[in-house]
C-alpha cells in the first residue's frame, strides 16, 4: 500500500474531514499508543497502519482490503 492509497482509503471510509481527525487523534494500541499519523511518521508499514486503524475504528473486515485502490476502468 502506498501513502496515497492510504490517504484515499481513509477518505473513502471516513470522509476527508473526519478522516483527518481519525488519523491524528485515534490512538492505535498496536503501535504503542501512537496515532496513525505518528506511526506513519515513525516509518511503520503503511498497510499495517491501515489495518490497525480499521481494527481500532471498528471498520467491517469486508472493507479492509483493496481500500484506496482506484476503481477499475469500464
Amino acid at each position: 500500500m502506498r501513502l496515497s492509497e492510504f490517504r484515499q482509503a481513509v477518505n473513502d471510509e471516513f470522509g476527508p474531514g473526519y478522516g483527518r481527525v481519525v488519523t491524528s487523534d485515534l490512538v492505535l494500541p498496536e503501535f504503542s499508543g501512537h496515532t496513525a499519523e505518528q506511526a506513519l511518521a515513525a516509518g511503520e508499514d503503511i498497510k499495517n497502519v491501515w489495518l490497525a486503524l480499521c481494527r481500532a475504528a471498528d471498520v467491517p473486515q469486508s472493507r479492509w482490503h483493496g481500500a484506496g485502490l482506484p476503481q477499475p476502468r469500464r
